[in-house]
């Protein structure tokens, strides 16, 4: 493997964990300012749009490295990945966002509170 091979595989590895840094990040994000907002449908649509968006660009940027081939997007997506794994341990769930009990007839979260769970 040539040292340009090699730079090129780090530097997509590291670039997919940057995308899914931001990804994930910015779907975390969306989840506390969502579930408060008037408007929760826009916040969460266009959270996916700018998201998916952002990851599709970065990587359509990494065909253009030297030595582009599918051993480049593996790497990205082994970084994207990565990321992935780190995010779901290290941010925190916003747990204080959602309220305790849902009014009774009202679709939500909580389904076996209200008889909608496995065995009812």
């Amino acid at each position: 493997m040539a040292m340009s091979e090699t730079m090129s595989l780090a530097f997509a590895c590291a670039t997919g964990a940057l995308l899914g840094a931001m990804f994930f990040g910015g779907l975390w994000w969306t989840v506390r300012r969502g579930m408060t907002s008037r408007w929760p449908g826009f916040w969460f649509i266009g959270s996916l749009l700018l998201r998916a968006g952002m990851v599709m660009g970065g990587f359509y940027l990494l065909l253009g490295l030297p030595g582009a081939s599918w051993k480049v997007l593996l790497a990205g997506l082994a970084g994207f990945i990565a990321a992935r794994l780190a995010a779901t341990r290290l941010f925190p769930v916003p747990l204080s966002m959602f309220p305790p009990e849902l009014p009774a007839g009202k679709p939500g979260l909580n389904t076996e509170a209200q008889g909608g769970g496995h065995g009812s």
